[in-house]
């Protein structure tokens, strides 16, 4: 959260938006506990949760976002993706946020983006996927079953878009990986 590329002012925004997530019980950054949110089963073909996340998807690697499979958004409106770290750091780093996913998609494919989704800004102020660095982070991939489609462009702010996704979740699912290869 601290980047050197983004303002006073956007990190006080990511900051209020950070609290009030966590205070909503929505969870989406910090350790908040959610209000009866269904489950999301979330995997990947690369690594398993609790495991490192593999050196290729991490800011030294160059393969981009990892390839994720979930299940359990049925009902859902459109699904949601956030990337954050809620490592040893103070505050949370968020990495990738996408919305607008089709409620039928079930998986990431390696580096992409689903079709007819957004990508919101970054912690850093850039929108997609921002690889990790910290090789003892904490890279959470969460999955939210939404009950509803976001009204935003693409390359929303990111405390607006996490506000928008905590105020719609009706299911959320996470995928760790501890540290980096």
């Amino acid at each position: 959260m601290g980047s050197p590329n983004m303002s006073g002012r956007a990190r006080r925004a990511v900051a209020i938006a950070a609290v009030a997530l966590t205070a909503s019980g929505c969870g989406i950054l910090g350790g908040g506990s959610p209000r009866n949110l269904d489950v999301i089963s979330v995997s990947s073909p690369r690594f398993r949760d609790g495991a490192p996340l593999p050196h290729g998807y991490s800011c030294n690697g160059g393969m981009g976002n990892p390839p994720l499979r979930w299940s359990g958004t049925s009902g859902a409106k459109s699904v949601a993706l956030v990337v954050d770290d809620n490592g040893p750091r103070s505050e949370a780093e968020v990495h990738w946020v996408v919305f607008n996913i089709d409620p039928n998609t079930t998986e990431l494919a390696e580096n992409g983006v689903p079709r007819g989704s957004r990508e919101g800004k970054t912690t850093t102020g850039k929108v997609g996927y921002v690889p990790p660095c910290a090789p003892n982070g904490n890279y959470r991939f969460t999955v939210y079953a939404l009950d509803a489609k976001l009204d935003l462009q693409q390359g929303a702010s990111l405390a607006e878009t996490l506000e928008r996704i905590a105020s719609h979740t009706i299911a959320r699912g996470r995928l760790t990986a501890s540290n980096i290869e």
